[in-house]
This record gives structure tokens, sequence and C-alpha cells, in this order.
């Protein structure tokens, strides 16, 4: 059987960084992991192409060549994975679909013609959807049935599959779940509170494989919160050590972690350690009320500022995510996250308006109070809230465009970042050889030679961008390529900021017009009563 996996397009949005990508030649920040981890479970006597659709578009060759569509995608692809859906029927193939948008609202795939949704975890339920179709079933719905499946037995995805030179980082995953219960979240939904990892030597191999394939660079390890098993994220780092050491240190690694992560001096060593450069933080909101309102506690133990300071001092460069729109929250919201951002010096800071995403806890109390304005949900940055908040929405808005800009500015962008390599100049790395060098090609030299001209020269920042580049080159050379490549994001703000400003300010406008009109509608339909 020929199996076509089609990933759909995401929108522009903070992590797209269009303008930053193409400095380096590339088309997409990640690779579809599920896909090709999709693609290792299913039989391996099927055919399998896959295309993402962030690359390029299919051709009619590959369509002619389908015998199946696969598609997976998160609530962010919501519009394209619909379009592709009805594109794949309209052309007579067979339709499957799986993933978290399809797992969370289920009857909108089901609407546009999808023929099987292959749901939660696929471990479980891609055995499910083979048998039937070794049946002959033309449709039908797999579901796990609150079953978690062992991710000991995950296979090694199909890397192959996929076109390094596209990407800008690789994807692997060590854990599934979370210990905590953040009210918003719906990682808990989709995974569960407790996590389960595969195995040092299973990932290992993983590793192994991507080695053997030629990739040579960055690796984003996607966990929720990689550290949510601390016992078996230990044991895993203590078997990279050496296989880094032993192949040279050919990897860098990312991930997502609990602010916790700062209480564990030893866990932050065996990181860096092991080459793990920068770590993502939920922190939200340094507002402690709406902390403890949305139950993530473990962000109110101890002090937020001094977290950041002591994974940055470790040598992890900080990034964070940010919410505004909490319940009870109070006026202001959005310059107190402006001013948390600005004194931990955090270069990325993703800032959003809360959403409610479907079947979580969040998403069950507003139902109950009646306070959903939709079911569905758009994790986007260029959206409203799903939801009636406890004060004015416009208020709210207000707020965020304004700290958006403040927080993208470009002088205060490379402000932070300057800052923020600073600290990071002072942590202790492992001494990786000459091998562990990468080369450097005309592509690199002109995206040098590309931001030096923009920020050094074409924008207000040009005397601060040669002060700040001399100072990192003096006390922190060491870091320098990695403070460029984060300089070089803000080439994805400038423009994303506009976008930002211009989208939320316009859902504004026509969300008060519909006010106005109801307001008028229901005056009228009290005078005739």
């Amino acid at each position: 059987m020929n199996i076509l996996l089609l990933y759909p397009l995401f929108p522009k949005s903070f992590w797209s960084f269009e303008k930053t990508l193409a400095l380096l030649n590339r088309k997409a920040m990640l690779p579809p992991l599920g896909l090709v981890t999709v693609a290792a479970i299913l039989p391996q006597e099927w055919e399998f192409k896959l295309v993402d659709r962030n690359i390029r578009e299919v051709n009619q060759a590959e369509w002619d060549w389908a015998d199946l569509v696969i598609l997976s995608a998160m609530i962010v692809q919501k519009e394209d994975l619909l379009k592709q859906i009805q594109e794949a029927k309209r052309r007579g193939k067979r339709v499957a679909v799986g993933g978290p948008y399809a797992t969370a609202l289920p009857q909108e795939v089901m609407e546009v013609g999808a023929d099987y949704l292959i749901l939660d975890e696929g471990e479980i339920t891609l055995p499910l959807f083979t048998l039937a179709i070794a049946r002959g079933e033309r449709s039908g719905i797999f579901r796990a049935n609150g079953e978690r499946p062992d991710v000991t037995h995950t296979p090694i995805p199909r890397f192959d599959l996929l076109e390094f030179d596209a990407y800008a980082e690789m994807s692997v995953q060590f854990s599934r779940g979370c210990p905590f219960q953040c009210e918003f979240c719906d990682i808990i939904v989709l995974y569960g509170r407790k996590p389960r990892t595969k195995t040092p030597e299973q990932l290992l191999k993983e590793l192994d494989r991507l080695y053997e394939l030629g990739w040579r660079r960055s690796i984003f390890m996607v966990d929720d919160n990689f550290i949510g098993n601390k016992r078996n994220v230990k044991l895993f780092l203590k078997e990279l050590k050496p296989w880094m050491v032993k192949h040279q240190y050919p990897f860098s690694f990312a991930t997502e972690a609990s602010v916790d992560l700062a209480n564990d001096q030893e866990l932050m060593d065996w990181m860096v350690q092991c080459n793990f450069g920068a770590v993502f933080l939920g922190i939200e909101t340094p507002d402690e009320a709406s902390l403890t309102l949305t139950q993530k506690h473990q962000n109110t133990r101890n002090s937020l500022t001094e977290a950041v300071n002591a994974i940055a001092k470790a040598g992890l460069r900080v990034m964070a995510g940010f919410i505004i729109g909490f319940d009870g929250e109070k006026a202001g919201a959005g310059a107190r996250i402006v001013q948390f951002v600005e004194q931990t010096s955090i270069p990325t800071a993703l800032f959003s308006m809360l959403q409610a995403l479907p079947d979580t806890a969040l998403w069950h109390r507003l139902e109950k109070e009646g306070r959903l304005r939709s079911k569905s949900a758009n994790i986007n940055q260029t959206t409203l809230m799903n939801y009636v908040p406890t004060r004015p929405l416009e208020e709210i808005a207000h707020e965020y465009v304004e700290a958006f800009w403040q927080l993208y500015d470009p002088a205060k962008f490379l402000d932070r970042a300057y800052r923020h390599y600073r600290i990071l100049g002072e942590a202790t790395y492992p001494k990786k050889g000459k091998g562990a060098k990468k080369p450097i090609n005309w592509v690199t030299i002109r995206a040098l030679l590309t931001i030096c001209w923009r920020q050094g020269v074409l924008r207000k920042t040009r005397w601060q961008f040669w002060r700040n580049l001399w100072n990192m080159w003096r006390y922190n050379p060491g870091g320098l390529s990695s403070y460029l490549s984060v300089c070089a994001q803000i080439e994805h703000f400038v423009e994303y900021r506009q976008i930002v400003k211009r989208e939320i300010n316009e859902q504004i406008a026509q969300f008060l017009a519909e006010e106005a009109r109801s307001k008028i509608e229901v005056e009228a339909e009290a005078v005739v009563a």
C-alpha cells in the first residue's frame, strides 16, 4: 500500500521565524516528528512518502501514487488540515487523520470527510487501524479508551523520510506527560500526568540513526516537560555524555522544562555537559494570584526571578512563555510581564492571550459558567481569547499589543540578548575539541553579513549592535555564534509584531462593533415589548 504522509501548513506565528530561517536557506524550524513516528509503527512492507507543506506542495505524481493519505496536525494547523482533507477527498483518496487537533475535536475532522480517525496515542490506535485496513474496512474511529502506551516499545522514527536540508532543527522525544495540573494545559489531557520515558539505550539508537543519516545540527527534545521524571532524565544524561564525547559533540540540544529545574543543580550541570544549550520555561505570569488560580503551583514556591537567573548561570539560555487574560487578573498585567522579562534578561519571550483549549479543566469550567465564546480554539498569537474574561476584553487586548510591541522593540531585544549572554558566559561548558566545530560556509557568511548590515548599519541599533558584539568577543567569545543566532530572531519579530498589532486591533474593532449592535438590538426589543 502506498501511503502519503501529509503535514499541513502553519500560519505565521511566534515560532515560524520565516525571515530568520531565510537567512540560512531553511524552510521550517522543525520536522513532523509525529508523522515519521507513525511511519515507523505502521507495517514496513507499506511504501511511504512524506510531504511537509511548510516546505513544498504535493505534486501530481505524489497524489496519483497514493492509495491512502494520512494527516496529523495541531490545533494551530486547523485551517490547512481541513483544506487538505477536502482536497484529498476531491481526488478520490481515502483519508486518515490523527494528532492533537483530531483527538481534541474529532467532529470537525469528520465533517469535512475524513474516512478514518486514528485518535489518542498511535502506539495503541495505529495497530487497530492496520487491522481494520486488513479487513477491508473503508472507515472507522480508533481510540485508546484511556490506555497509555509504554513508550519503551516505540520504534525509531523514519527520519529517512525527511528532507534534512529544509529544517533548522531536528526533533526527538524522550518522554510524554507532565506531573503538574495547570488548568489551561492540554498536555495532561492528551498524555496524562504520569511522565512515561523511553530508555536511554532506545533514545541513543535514535541519535545513532540521525548521526548515520548525516544530521549534525541542533536537536529539539520536544517533551512538554523534559524533567517530569527527573530520575529517568538523569539516567539518560549519564548515558548521553559518553556518547557525545565519542562522537565529538555532533549535536546541541534544546528542550522544555518546568521552572523547578532551577532547584536541581546536578540536573542542570548534566544538561550543560551533554551540550544542552537552551530551555523553554512556562512562566506564564509574574502575578502569583493568577498562578495560584490556574493551579500552576510549581511557579509559586520560589522566586521566579531567582529561578531564571539560576538556570542562566548554569549555562542554559532561557526562553519563556507568558500569558495574559487570567481570571481575576488586575490591570497592568502586560506591563508587569514586560518588566519581568526585562529584569530577567530573557531574550525570547513567547507572549499570548489565554485560550481555553478543548477538554482542559479551564475549558470545562468556563463551559459550566457559560463563558465560552467558542468551543474551538486557536493557540496562535494573533487571536482573541475564546471566552468572556473577568475584565474588559478590549483592555486586555490593548495591554497585550502594547506589551508585545515593547518586548520586540529591536533595541530592547538586542539589549536583553546581550545581557543574557553575559550571564551565560560565566558558566562552565564541556571541552568539545576541534572536531566538534561546525564548518563555515557561504550561507553562514551571507547570514552574518545580512545581520550586520541590517542591525549594525540600517537600524537605530547600529551603535548598540557593534558595541555589544565587541564586548561579546571580549567576555564570552565561545558564545558568539549562538548569540548572533539569537540576534537574528529580531528579523522575524520586526515584522511579526506589526502583524500582531494589526490583526488584534482589527478583531477588537469587530468585537466592539458586534457588541454595540447586540446592545442596540436588545434595547429595540425592550422598547417593542
